[in-house]
């Protein structure tokens, strides 16, 4: 399954949408990995590129929602705080020689988590935004 900005998923804000579309790339190339039994290898860099990309995803977002003063940001930000909390400690289990199968099927199920967040919460960030 490859995953695409979509229009149930996009957002309306050009920045929020734009990096959506990165991610989705760097998934992309997880999967494309997998599926020619090179999967261990691309694990490590993407789950980097995840780590990375939270970190300044989410500090944009946060900082959308507190510029516009967006109601749910608290729950946003807990949302957060936990999913990179939960990343780091996968990206912490997977050992240096490459990740197993377990390991990347815990990774696409932590990534699903996140799809389904843009797809409710982030969709809601940007009605939102564009009531502002």
């Amino acid at each position: 399954m490859r995953y695409q900005l979509t229009p149930d998923l996009e957002t309306g804000n050009a920045q929020i949408d734009g990096e959506h579309r990165e991610l989705f790339l760097r998934i992309n190339r997880l999967l494309d990995a997998c599926s020619v039994g090179q999967g261990r290898e691309e694990a490590g860099p993407a789950l980097q590129f995840l780590l990375d990309y939270v970190n300044t995803h989410f500090q944009h977002e946060e900082s959308l929602q507190r510029e516009a003063g967006y109601p749910n940001y608290p729950g946003h930000h807990t949302f957060h705080t936990g999913y990179v909390k939960k990343l780091r400690a996968l990206a912490a289990d997977i050992p240096s020689t490459g990740a197993t199968i377990s390991d990347l099927s815990l990774l696409n199920r932590h990534l699903g988590t996140l799809i389904t967040h843009i797809k409710v919460e982030d969709k809601k960030l940007g009605a939102f935004l564009k009531s502002r």
